[in-house]
């Protein structure tokens, strides 16, 4: 008798156990499963656009160094010796107003919000062609990262050393999902015109590569939410431990009751 109902106890907790856990099939996990979509998106159309409080790098070179000092802000430590800057160039940063301009030296105010990276150095090298020949220049956003938050490995802010980052290399940097990582419903928060605007992913289908979403821009934020396995976990953690506890402490009492 004893032995009969301490099995129905067991019992009881292998199927509370069971019950607390799921099962996900291929199709909830694996990414970018082969369908017939067809893949249009490019990086030209969804290259992230520069935004009032980037913080820009910008040089400019030319085979006359002498003719690029009005264009390069020189550091307090360099002098004013050609070969020094030439040797270890202090490269000056630029932060786009609110009113999506920049104050430039030489050129003086310069609009650049609404224009990728790319747009914006061919726009001052073409300034800058008026004065120096054939002109090199160089722009950099500083201020370039994204943030992955939720259901990863290593959630964290990311700094980027370029501008062009898919969804997919941003959850590399964390780590990937974990297994209880939501694959069909990732949230991307990105700031446009001071508005927040969301976006929907789905990395089980390959219609992923066609989102405004796939290529981040700056400041993006990429939340993972938690699947049914991960609620289910947290909803009945405590309340299966302290259900443990009262079957083992009955199946005690009914063992040393029954001897």
């Amino acid at each position: 008798m004893c032995k009969r109902i301490i099995g129905v106890g067991v019992s009881l907790i292998i199927a509370l156990a069971l019950f607390c856990t799921s099962c996900a099939s291929r199709k909830d996990i694996v990414y970018l499963q082969p369908d017939s979509v067809e893949l249009n998106a490019s990086y030209s159309i969804n290259a992230p656009k520069l935004q009032p409080g980037d913080i820009l790098a910008i040089s400019v070179t030319a085979d006359d160094v002498r003719a690029t000092q009005p264009f390069n802000q020189i550091s307090s430590y360099q002098g004013t010796g050609g070969s020094i800057q030439a040797a270890n160039p202090f490269i000056p940063t630029y932060t786009i107003d609110s009113n999506g301009e920049i104050d430039f030296p030489k050129l003086g105010k310069i609009k650049l919000t609404g224009k990728t990276r790319v747009e914006a150095l061919d726009m001052i090298r073409d300034e800058v062609s008026k004065y120096i020949v054939n002109p090199g220049v160089s722009v950099t956003v500083r201020n370039f990262r994204v943030t992955v938050l939720g259901e990863v490995s290593r959630p964290g802010t990311f700094p980027i050393d370029n501008d062009r980052i898919t969804i997919l290399e941003a959850l590399g940097l964390a780590g990937d999902l974990t297994i209880y990582g939501k694959r069909q419903d990732i949230l991307v928060v990105r700031e446009q015109n001071g508005k927040k605007k969301e976006y929907r992913l789905d990395l089980t289908k390959r219609e992923t590569f066609n989102s405004p979403a796939y290529y981040l821009s700056q400041n993006d934020v990429v939340y993972v939410e938690p699947n049914g396995a991960r609620i289910q976990t947290s909803r009945y953690t405590q309340t299966t431990s302290v259900f443990v506890s009262v079957v083992g402490l009955i199946i005690t009492v009914i063992s040393v009751l029954t001897r």
